[in-house]
């Protein structure tokens, strides 16, 4: 161990270590954020935008409504970018809804209509069941038990879906509501790589026949979680809000309610920029440390402790700090991100020290891991490939370690751009890491055999 821990081994671990602080410190002194009038709001794990035409319900009532129909508006879309269309995007929401009050993030459930994907029962954000088409809608509340309905009549009814919630308050609001999420369309750039183009977009649902049961009190209308008609077409066009005429009611609105599905992913990768610098440095170290491999393994690991450890709470306080939103990070996901890094980092010396021993070139060790650990990361974690070639890149050689840096989640009803330039992993972190240490173990393999035959 003595002849290991030389001064320059001990010296280049500590400048991989400080590498990883100290590029995660420049991203963090030079973000600042500033909102007029007031302090920037809070980062929310969750989008809860849209427009609330609502009222009191009660512990026990309903809400029934015909969708009598459904328009939408998307501003200057792919090819020209020249005109407004009128359209829906797929996940454009109209419907029913009851929230426990307008704050944005509170519990809710909902009934409605989508763009593309039909009648749908969605609550806590991240919950989607699909239901039958139908015009006709209907929530009921029983206690803390919100149950969606659809109807193609509005006489035999099929259950969507239900959600109880714990403590829901005696009164709660309910209502109908719009929103819309941005257009997101794909721009090429580099070699084929994409970036993510998102234009405002705006639902308008004209409904007929409602009933309330168990409610008190008169109609209001407001947006939640953010105030509306700052765009061009809301000023001068279509505002977005909610107009009753004649027993008809219209909700215009543009937004989204559901999860956030990619909120932590850039913050923790600028963070970790300088997981790169160390990687290079702990492979150089690997491929020179020759059968050495628990060592290498072992200080290279505790190198990635102590860089990552330290930078992502540090890092992720001194942006709160300079004002700028910060998604919660889970306790459970902090430790899996630490920790696996400096897993990614251990494995990765291992792995250049038994390539370092198999091809007898320290050299050419080098070179090799460097090309099949960090070059692939770094060719995906910016939009320079096709997202195709990225995915495979990142399932297919030593750098699918790198999924265990992942905190963004895939969600079926959030359209995004679900790419490893975005932040999205092809693999599970724990598939990643273990196609890493079979490679690992596959140098190792090699450096014995050399060994016995020599």
């Amino acid at each position: 161990m003595s002849t290991f821990l030389r001064p320059g081994r001990v010296i280049a671990l500590i400048i991989a270590a400080l590498a990883i602080i100290a590029f995660g410190l420049l991203y963090s002194f030079g973000m600042r954020a500033s909102c007029d009038p007031g302090p920037c709001p809070p980062a929310s794990p969750v989008s809860d935008k849209f427009w609330f035409l609502h009222r009191d319900l009660g512990p026990e009532g309903s809400i029934t409504v015909r969708l009598a129909s459904m328009t939408g508006t998307i501003t200057y879309p792919p090819p020209n970018h020249d005109e407004i269309v009128s359209g829906l995007v797929p996940w454009a929401k109209v419907g029913l809804i009851v929230k426990d009050g307008l704050r944005e993030g509170s519990p809710y459930a909902a009934v409605m209509l989508t763009g593309n994907h039909g009648v749908r029962f969605q609550y806590d954000y991240d919950q989607d069941v699909a239901g039958r088409t139908g015009d006709w809608l209907r929530l009921t509340r029983s206690g803390d038990t919100i149950t969606g309905f659809s109807s193609t009549d509005g006489q035999q009814w099929q259950r969507v879906g239900t959600a109880k919630f714990e403590g829901l308050p005696d009164t709660v609001q309910v209502g109908l509501f719009a929103t819309s999420p941005g257009d997101l369309t794909l721009r090429e750039v580099g070699l084929g790589g994409a970036i993510e183009e998102v234009r405002f977009t705006q639902a308008v649902g004209v409904f007929d026949h409602v009933t309330v049961e168990g409610s008190a009190g008169g109609w209001q209308s407001d947006p939640v979680g953010g105030e509306m008609n700052h765009t061009d077409w809301e000023k001068y066009h279509n505002p977005s809000g909610a107009v009753q005429k004649d027993g008809v009611i219209t909700v215009s609105g543009s937004g989204d309610i559901g999860p956030v599905s990619d909120g932590l992913a850039p913050m923790v990768k600028f963070l970790l920029l300088g997981l790169v610098v160390a990687l290079v440095i702990v492979l150089v170290v690997g491929a020179r440390a020759t059968y050495a491999p628990v060592l290498v393994g072992a200080a290279a690991f505790v190198t990635g402790l102590v860089g990552v450890g330290v930078i992502l709470p540090v890092g992720m306080a001194i942006l709160a700090a300079n004002g700028v939103p910060v998604p919660p990070l889970p306790l459970l996901t902090g430790v899996r991100v630490v920790v696996g890094a400096a897993v990614v980092l251990g494995l990765g010396a291992v792995f250049a020290n038994g390539l370092s021993a198999w091809l007898r070139r320290r050299w050419l060790a080098i070179v090799v891991a460097v090309l099949l650990v960090a070059v692939p990361y770094v060719l995906t974690a910016f939009p320079l490939l096709p997202d195709v070639v990225a995915d495979w890149l990142l399932r297919l050689t030593p750098a699918a370690g790198f999924a265990v840096l992942q905190t963004a989640v895939e969600y079926p009803q959030v359209t995004a751009h679900y790419a490893p330039s975005s932040g999205y992993f092809p693999l599970p972190w724990w598939a990643g890491l273990t196609v890493l240490a079979a490679y690992a173990l596959a140098a190792m393999a090699a450096s014995g055999s050399v060994g016995r035959r020599r």
